[in-house]
């Protein structure tokens, strides 16, 4: 006849087991420090190649905006009308002292003063762009803003007093510029990235939304619960 075993000959077993769950707790660690590592210089190279994007569309709205308006200024006189696509599209070439159909033509300095502190603002969420759409609406947004900051700046009647120079005509719409444009396209693009839940840093924060997207993270907690009842 056997005898049981007694309380104290579990003991060495049980005292083994927080040392195993320690060990296992490192390896878990050292598993997580590899691979947070072997991410870092990953991202990196994406970064660059997003602080390029949006500085590339930043650039490339300015320059257009500046070269269009050089065109107009120097082949133009201030209200002569070219028709282009008649009736749809005409060159207009007017100056405005104020905003979008010409609101606030006295307080010009009020939106020279928006203006940059619009391009401050855009440069200090710079550190968290991790996504190439939101690099493609705040280079838009840049260039636009810097492009009729110039304007403001630097054109007549006065420094940060300046009138931008319009050219673009629709039927029964402002005239607008090609900064304009740029503005516009980077806010209508900033509103689809917000409605589809795409946040500045390139997280997804309508995940979990889906049904489907529910069921399939919900499956491997289902598995695991099967598993314990099985071991049982």
């Amino acid at each position: 006849m056997t005898d049981a075993p007694t309380p104290d000959a579990a003991q060495p077993a049980d005292a083994a087991r927080p040392a195993d769950t320690e060990q296992s707790a490192d390896a878990e660690q050292s598993a997580a420090a590899q691979s947070a590592a072997a991410k870092a210089p990953a991202r990196r190279p994406r970064r660059a190649l997003l602080l390029s994007l949006f500085a590339g569309f930043a650039v490339f709205a300015y320059v257009f905006d500046q070269l269009t308006k050089l065109w107009v200024t120097g082949t133009m006189t201030e209200g002569e009308r070219i028709p282009v696509l008649p009736p749809l599209l005409h060159w207009y070439y007017i100056r405005n002292s104020g905003a979008a159909f010409s609101i606030g033509e006295n307080v010009t300095w009020v939106f020279t003063i928006i203006m940059a502190a619009v391009s401050v603002a855009i440069l200090l969420q710079l550190r968290k762009l991790g996504s190439a759409w939101w690099a493609l609406a705040l280079g838009l947004l840049l260039g636009g803003a810097l492009g009729n900051l110039t304007d403001r700046l630097f054109r007549e009647p006065s420094f940060a007093m300046g009138h931008v120079v319009d050219f673009i005509q629709l039927p029964n719409f402002a005239i607008f510029n090609i900064a304009d444009s740029a503005v516009v396209s980077s806010v209508v693009l900033i509103c689809l990235l917000t409605l589809r839940g795409i946040g500045l840093d390139g997280s997804h924060h309508n995940q979990g939304k889906n049904p489907a997207e529910d069921k399939a993270a919900a499956r491997p907690a289902v598995l695991e619960e099967n598993g314990r009842e099985h071991n049982v």
